[in-house]
């Protein structure tokens, strides 16, 4: 075999005559309720010999383990120092009582069968004891007829399906029997790793024998050639005799008898000679010959031997597929379960805050009500203290009355006027306390009182009807989406759609007033309302639809996601109809779509020879309308828990590419252009001229913007028959086909030479692609087709990266007030507990991805460099590639207690907030950058960059030492060679720059914050590629 296949085995028992194995067995039983789960095992490396090897190879055999006992185990069971006697099996067993699931780690049978585990019984040792703490870690859960209980706190967990169902075990049993599972995974992916590795050694002994056997093979063919020669002798011989005999008959009739008999026994003895001189050959041959035979019927036995274990191989292969059908299938639980915990946390959360809310204002009422019980026991005791004063009156009335003159009458009489005074002084003071506690009570009722008039005001609000003007996109979004959903649920006609879309395109005041009217009705009169406004509308402004695979925030990897949204919005504020595409991912942010709803109507799309549906879900996303494609196929596209990285990746979005081209035929929709961007959709192009325009799809130009060329998608030629398209008609040099590998397809390519027109992110990167070093390739096919092809730089959302409204920042500020820069750096430093003893010193930040194309090498250098210049450093982010990953953790776990230098490897959004905002420069020291999105951000919150001249890099900032530009375009400091020289020369100017011209430093950063990087200009851009297109074509249709 080329390869050795993956493979992995669970439930067979493999055993090598003659080979010696170091590590134990782990089998797993499957369960009678069919569950399966991963296994890996390793074998150590057999050493084979030249003279065993035939020995071996017979030796193979494949067992599977019989009469198993699923009967569970006790505590002393888990003990691998309970062995069982008389039992062939040196094992240790733990059993889930549940699913009846036993473990057995196999180490006697090896012993027993004589394989040498000695060699590392640590090792051994290690597998054993984590196979079975994992076992017995493990939660154990109940099935349908388990009479088992759980904590009351049942968790109400919402299916795939939209139904509810009771998990039947609490959130921290989950958590837990998910965290073992991960473990157990673990430990069975490394077993799997040392048993295909033990496969590939069989896999090549096995060519080692059929080297041998083609050896005896060629021995054969000479040892036959050998033979044919023999035969060729023998025949020569027979010939010699024939015509001896011949010679014989004539002798006889020339000479006499004795002369005859002389010639005959001198002829005789020669052919005796002759005879016997080749006599020894052909016996020495005979028996070669017979040897020869008997090793070729060893050789066809050994053969047969391996074919039987060939067959064997390709059971286990059999069995492997089935063992990944069914990881898969675990795997799709797991994600199910994570995603379950995910919505309960989140459902959580909100009860959290209505609880929160429900105990403020239950708090508020109880301290009124505790106010209002205080006045009254006040009252109540100034009631008591008036009868008091009345009782005392009267009595010293009585005392005038018998007007005593005795001295104990006198004092008697001093007595009452002081107590008369105290009652009188409590009395007002009690007064006072009434007046206190009925105005705080009054207080209270009013401030609850205003709290429940501010919730009623405010759900009013949302009822109460606006103006036209003051309606939000959201609005006219959600009329537009409800339109659509019409029109797909064939309720309305395509005429009637189409102007009434226009109509909300134009944001039409009656149009607003018809569903004000009319959105307490029900849907059939809302309609009847509506299409009575359908006498005539007109519009000239642009329809554009962007198909995607990402838009921020709902579904964002890196900066396509930010440029889908940003340049969608920015479209939209000039008045365009802008629509979007996405496919609907199981993991994407659904808290970001507001009004999200299925349609009734499904779409069905072609793919792999048959019609598949897919559910159509609208929303709206900060004021954009978007359709979610959610693809009812079997192999669940886009349901696999991320976005990208998948194996089928070309499948997934060619299949998508081609629903969301349906989507647009059956919706009825005209477009003026479609919007496609990166590999992911570029198969939209081809698609729409060979197969949509036929269909009437046909009033839109296709634009296509390529994020990055380093990711080109190339597949095999015939992946593209999956959405219908002809390879055969597609795969050509001036087409799809791949410039380095003609049985490739490149959709990149492909969407170069059928869009028209071809964008990249920034000008320099647009000349940088045209080159082979930036091109990936592709250089070729864009100078060809460069008159479509242009550079624009992208823009930022201005809106959600501002200073002065951020809720991230612990300060707010703006470009004509940068006070609150440093009292977020000062935030920053307690946060990552850095050291604040110097409020001057500068602070350097980097915010990226780990990746080599980023220039990880510099920014290594750059964090003990900005160190040994008397700065501090903070870094976020992470690395894909794992060796990078541990590369900077080991910095991290360096720095972890230092005063001036923090590594926080991950992606935090508010952190990177706070860290644009705190930090005095920002280095970005990419080899090379399409674009680039932090140095506008980190400029527009005053943080100065420092970068490689490099893609848009180049085109967004201008080295403040360079004279030949002009000043006010100066904003950072930048340099060409990508070497720690080049970048010591850059850091070190920013430095000297910053410690002593604090007042120009002040400057630079209230210029940068001030420049635009906004997608206004840039949107304009695109607003004139796009109406010169469709003026083109019109004027081409019209003559």
């Amino acid at each position: 075999m080329e390869s050795a296949p993956s493979t992995c085995f669970l439930g067979w028992r493999l055993v090598g005559g003659g080979l010696k194995c170091s590590q134990v067995i782990v089998r797993f039983h499957p369960s009678p309720s069919r569950r399966l789960y991963p296994l890996s095992c390793k074998m150590r490396q057999r050493n084979f010999s030249l003279q065993n090897k035939r020995q071996q190879a017979k030796k193979i055999n494949i067992e599977r383990p019989t009469n198993v006992n699923f009967e569970p185990n006790d505590d002393s069971n888990s003990n691998p120092s309970n062995l069982v006697e008389g039992s062939s099996l040196d094992s240790s067993e733990e059993t889930d009582s549940s699913d009846h699931i036993p473990i057995i780690v196999e180490a006697g049978y090896l012993e027993e069968k004589g394989y040498d585990i000695s060699s590392q019984p640590n090792e051994a040792k290690s597998l054993h004891h984590d196979t079975v703490d994992s076992a017995e870690g493990s939660s154990h859960s109940d099935d349908e007829n388990s009479s088992s209980s759980f904590p009351p706190n049942d968790i109400l967990s919402t299916t795939k399906y939209g139904g509810e169902q009771h998990t039947g075990i609490n959130l921290q049993d989950l958590i837990g029997m998910i965290r073992n599972a991960e473990k157990n995974i673990h430990l069975l992916n490394q077993a799997r790793v040392r048993a295909l590795e033990d496969l590939e050694k069989i896999l090549s002994e096995k060519e080692n024998l059929k080297g041998e056997i083609n050896v005896l093979e060629m021995k054969l063919a000479e040892t036959d050639a050998r033979l044919r020669v023999a035969a060729q002798e023998k025949i020569h011989v027979e010939l010699l005799e024939s015509q001896l005999e011949k010679l014989q008959d004539k002798l006889q009739s020339r000479v006499s008898s004795e002369e005859r008999q002389d010639i005959n026994n001198s002829v005789s003895s020669s052919q005796s000679d002759i005879v016997n001189s080749f006599s020894p050959d052909l016996d020495s041959l005979r028996a070669e010959n017979i040897s020869l035979k008997d090793e070729l019927q060893v050789l066809k036995a050994e053969l047969g031997n391996i074919r039987e274990t060939y067959q064997r191989v390709q059971m286990l292969e059999e069995e492997r597929a089935l063992l990944d059908a069914s990881l898969k299938e675990f795997e799709i639980k797991l994600t199910a379960s994570h995603e379950d915990v995910s919505k309960i946390s989140s459902l959580k959360s909100e009860c959290t805050s209505l609880y929160e809310k429900v105990e403020d204002l239950q708090r508020l009422l109880d301290k009124a009500t505790e106010r209002a019980d205080q006045a009254i026991l006040v009252l109540q005791q100034n009631q008591e203290l008036r009868k008091k004063v009345d009782r005392l009156e009267e009595s010293l009335s009585e005392a005038n009355g018998y007007k005593l003159s005795s001295e104990k009458m006198q004092q008697y009489n001093d007595l009452m006027q002081q107590k008369l005074k105290l009652l009188d002084e409590r009395l007002q003071k009690s007064d006072e306390e009434i007046n206190y506690y009925v105005q705080s009570y009054q207080d209270s009722m009013k401030e609850f009182q205003d709290t429940l008039n501010n919730l009623k005001e405010e759900s009013k609000k949302k009822a109460e009807d606006e103006s036209v003007p003051e309606k939000p996109v959201e609005f006219w979004s959600n009329l537009l989406l409800m339109v659509d959903g019409w029109f797909l649920e064939k309720k309305i006609s395509v005429n009637q759609a189409e102007l009434l879309r226009e109509m909300i395109w134009n944001r039409e005041g009656k149009i607003c007033d018809a569903y004000m009217l009319s959105k307490e009705k029900n849907e059939r009169d809302i309609i009847a309302t509506f299409l009575k406004l359908t006498s005539s509308s007109t519009g000239v402004r642009l329809h554009i639809v962007h198909i995607a695979a990402e838009m921020a925030p709902v579904a964002k990897v890196g900066g396509l996601g930010d440029v889908v949204a940003g340049l969608s919005k920015a479209l939209q504020k000039k008045g365009h109809l802008v629509e979007i595409v996405l496919p609907k991912y199981d993991c994407m942010q659904y808290e970001c779509v507001k009004d999200l709803k299925a349609l009734d109507m499904p779409i069905e799309s072609y793919f792999d020879g048959r019609l598949f549906k897919n559910k159509i879900w609208v929303g709206t996303v900060e004021g954009l309308p978007v359709y979610f494609i959610e693809p009812q196929h079997p192999a669940k596209f886009f349901w696999r828990n991320q976005f990208y990285g998948e194996q089928d990746d070309f499948k997934r979005f060619s299949f998508f590419s081609r629903a969301a081209l349906e989507l647009l035929l059956q919706a009825g929709k005209k477009p003026d252009i479609i919007h496609c961007h990166d590999w992911q959709t570029s198969f939209v192009a081809p698609l729409y001229w060979d197969l949509y325009v036929p269909k009437g799809l046909n009033s839109a130009r296709i634009c296509f913007t390529c994020h990055n060329f380093e990711y080109q998608g190339a597949a095999p030629a015939s992946d593209l028959a999956s959405c219908g398209l002809d390879v055969h008609h597609l795969n050509r040099p001036d087409r799809m086909q791949d410039n380095s590998a003609s049985h490739m397809i490149n959709p990149i390519k492909g969407a170069i030479v059928f869009s028209n027109i071809v964008t990249t992110v920034s000008p320099s990167y647009a000349q940088e692609v045209r080159a082979a070093e930036g091109g990936r390739g592709l250089e070729a096919t864009l100078n060809s087709h460069s008159k479509k092809f242009v550079g624009i730089l992208n823009g930022i959302d201005t809106g959600s990266w501002n200073p002065a409204t951020d809720p991230f920042l612990k300060v707010q500020y703006h470009s004509k007030d940068i006070e609150g820069k440093t009292e977020n750096k000062e935030a920053l430093r307690r946060h990552l507990g850095l050291s604040s003893a110097n409020a001057r010193q500068p602070l350097v930040a980097c915010v990226t991805r780990l990746v080599p194309q980023k220039g990880v090498h510099l920014i290594r250098h750059a964090i003990y460099r900005t160190l040994e210049l008397g700065g501090q450093f903070v870094l976020l982010g992470s690395s894909p590639v794992p060796q990078i990953q541990r590369e900077f953790e080991e910095i991290r776990d360096h720095f972890k207690t230092h005063k001036h230098a923090r590594l926080v490897l991950k992606y935090d959004e508010s952190l990177s907030h706070l860290i644009y905002a705190a930090s005095d420069m920002l280095i970005i020291p990419s080899i090379f950058e399409p674009c680039g999105l932090t140095q506008m951000i980190a400029m527009r919150y005053g943080s100065i960059p420092i970068v490689r001249r490099t893609g848009g890099l180049n085109d967004s900032v201008f080295d403040l030492d360079d004279d030949t530009i002009p000043a006010e375009y100066r904003n950072g400091f930048t340099f060409l060679k990508a070497d720690e020289q080049g970048f010591n020369g850059a850091l070190e100017r920013a430095f000297d720059h910053y410690t002593n011209d604090a007042d120009g430093w002040k400057e630079l950063v209230l210029k940068v914050m001030s420049m635009d990087f906004s997608w206004d200009s840039s949107a304009s851009l695109y607003e004139e590629l796009y109406e010169k297109s469709v003026s083109r074509a019109r004027s081409i249709n019209r003559t």
